[in-house]
């Protein structure tokens, strides 16, 4: 008798266990990017010598761009199973706002498969990603100024 309970004590737990597996997966597929920590570490596992500095992730949770520290840009898409995830290089992107105005049109030049429309919650944020991109965008030479002969306050 008591095998017998045991056996079913066994079958419940594994019932139980399959189930909250199942369930736990259907949720990180609906989920997609929202957990930025979540982002962090798929983004790290994939660039491990690049430093985040910001996250902002679109409005359906499918795609994370990131700030990197050098002022570099990347992004990353949930591809159901996977994560895409990608460091761009600086004039290898297309931007244009969206006829919302809360989104951005972009072209990856490297990547046309992953070209498209990004709405954000916000016209804030979408105008935050733009900026980053644009940062990402202008070469290193055309961020040196000229140096100036005085300053305004020391001509005497």
């Amino acid at each position: 008798m008591s095998i017998i309970v045991w056996i079913v004590i066994f079958a419940a737990l594994f019932l139980l266990a399959f189930v909250a597996t199942r369930m736990a997966s259907q949720n990180r597929d609906e989920e997609g990017l929202r957990d930025m920590g979540l982002a962090i570490l798929e983004f790290n596992r994939a660039f491990p010598h690049e430093a985040i500095r910001q996250l902002q992730a679109t409005a359906d949770g499918q795609v994370v761009f990131v700030r990197l520290h050098d002022n570099k840009a990347g992004f990353m898409r949930s591809m159901h199973r996977h994560f895409s995830c990608h460091v761009l290089q600086p004039g290898r992107v297309r931007v244009a706002s969206s006829e919302t105005g809360k989104g951005l049109v972009i072209d990856f030049l490297d990547h046309p498969h992953q070209n498209g429309t990004f709405e954000f919650v916000s016209a804030k944020e979408a105008s935050e990603v733009s900026l980053w991109l644009l940062g990402n965008y202008v070469a290193d030479a055309d961020l040196m100024l000229p140096p100036a002969e005085k300053p305004a306050a020391n001509n005497h």
